[in-house]
């Protein structure tokens, strides 16, 4: 297996946290291997299942963490669904196997000795979110596994994001600071500003309106953060921003904008969108996590026990797979030995 791109050694933290956003792991599977049909050994629909837990022994495999967590969504409640009742609304209905995976996911990780969180009312974002500020106030690095763009909003010099995409783990990209910037022109520490203007549609929440991808990029990157913005509007009829955006389209030989952008955020609805749209893409980032690292086996800690790795595992009857959480579950992290090392 070709191996993920990892920091350099002097560069590596002691100790490393992996955060997996386990519905994201799973609805990717499900829909990438349906066409399997495959079953546990109970005969139950496991294709998502045994998709997800490929995924995240390649990562372990690769990244070498210390503890692993898994965000699970709340299927019974919803706070931003309370806030707001479109919320998601327009998605297609889940399938039943993949609703009977996504309820199993849970219990399958717990019993390997991993930890798990479903947070009450909240998603499996909000565990990345407090995954990440935990990782920071504990001196740990973070790695959120996950298909969702939200998760960009945590990315900083102590948290990256392997961003899934078709090509599973091996080809999704590992993204930093630099490497955000590179992909939205936008700073890691102004993507949830960029979030809230552009909207975000699978989640049915419109943006504010004539402020697209690229002019949002540009505002925040000219100008810096909404905060900003609004704090010019507010107390200098916007001329700030407007002169500078039209001193950037000077230099780039392109047309004036700041008049127009100055007046779509101050025309109708943008900036109560934008509050609504900020409050709700958030993520929650202090919810306790459970995790006691000078605490040997506890949840989320590696190694586990390979007798119950093998149990587990084996119950998906899948023996290429069940050899590989042995080797890669049971074996101590590579950020482990390196601290022997020095």
């Amino acid at each position: 297996m070709a191996a993920i791109p990892m920091p350099a050694p002097h560069d590596r933290p002691r100790r490393l946290l992996l955060v997996v956003d386990a519905p994201s792991l799973l609805h990717r599977n499900h829909h990438a291997r349906a066409h399997t049909g495959m079953t546990d050994r109970s005969g139950r629909p496991a294709w998502a299942l045994h998709g997800m837990l490929r995924q995240i022994l390649e990562a372990i495999d690769g990244f070498a963490p210390d503890a692993v967590i898994f965000g699970l969504d709340d299927r019974t409640a919803s706070v931003r669904r309370d806030f707001y009742p479109d919320y998601k609304a327009g998605r297609a209905e889940k399938d039943a196997a993949l609703v009977d995976q996504l309820e199993r996911a849970g219990a399958l990780l717990d019993a390997l000795g991993l930890a798990t969180l479903t947070p009450p009312g909240l998603e499996a974002d909000d565990v990345s979110a407090s995954g990440a500020t935990w990782a920071r106030d504990n001196g740990w690095s973070c790695v959120i596994v996950t298909s969702d763009r939200d998760a960009f909003a945590h990315i900083s010099d102590h948290t990256q994001v392997l961003r899934l995409i078709n090509g599973g783990i091996q080809a999704s990209p590992l993204l930093n600071p630099a490497r955000l910037l590179t992909m939205y022109g936008v700073a890691a520490e102004h993507y949830l500003d960029f979030a809230a203007l552009r909207g975000d549609a699978s989640d049915n929440l419109p943006g504010v309106t004539g402020i697209g991808e690229k002019t949002a990029a540009t505002l925040l990157t000219q100008v810096g953060s909404m905060q900003t913005v609004w704090a010019d509007i507010d107390h200098n009829a916007g001329r700030l921003v407007a002169d500078t955006l039209d001193s950037w389209a000077a230099e780039q030989g392109t047309r004036r904008m700041g008049a127009t952008v100055v007046r779509r955020l101050t025309t109708g609805d943008a900036r109560e969108r934008f509050d609504f749209n900020v409050r709700i893409m958030s993520g929650r980032d202090d919810l306790d996590l459970g995790i006691t690292p000078d605490v040997p086996g506890t949840p989320g800690l590696l190694p586990l026990d390979p007798q119950r790795v093998n149990h587990v595992v084996g119950f998906l009857d899948v023996e290429s797979t069940t050899s590989l959480a042995i080797r890669v579950l049971s074996t101590d992290p590579a950020s482990s030995a390196s601290r022997q090392d020095r």
